[in-house]
């Protein structure tokens, strides 16, 4: 069992940056692959980025490819999502998802545990 723990959401001004963080509970969690993805109102949950365990490998949406950067601290049992160049329509929750089958994509239902999200809201 994984427990994830999502931080550092907030409101930032339209070209600002945000680091978020996403908390892992247990002793494995250099086994799992971790990913990104965010949910606005109303819209489908949306793939941003993915890491591969050891942090080598990485995956991006192309929507966010060049200003958003996924990373894992496995000693800390943390994964983070910076995010740069920050828009009005980044506007969503932020969710950290664990795959336990090195699975690093965009199908939500391939993840075997969720976060509860962490608010992003984007002025213009």
């Amino acid at each position: 069992q994984v427990q994830l723990v999502e931080s550092g959401g907030g409101l930032v001004q339209a070209g600002g940056s945000l680091r978020l963080s996403c908390a892992a509970s247990g002793r494995t969690f250099s086994r799992y692959t971790m990913s990104w993805f965010r949910q606005a109102p109303g819209k489908e949950r949306e793939f941003l980025a993915g890491i591969s365990g050891n942090g080598v490998g990485t995956s991006y949406a192309d929507s966010v490819k060049g200003r958003f950067t996924i990373s894992r601290d496995n000693a800390k049992n943390t994964v983070y999502l910076q995010m740069n160049s920050l828009k009005p329509e980044d506007t969503a929750g932020y969710y950290c998802a664990a795959s336990g089958n090195y699975y690093r994509g965009s199908d939500p239902l391939r993840y075997d545990y969720w976060g509860q999200g962490t608010q992003v809201t984007v002025s213009s």
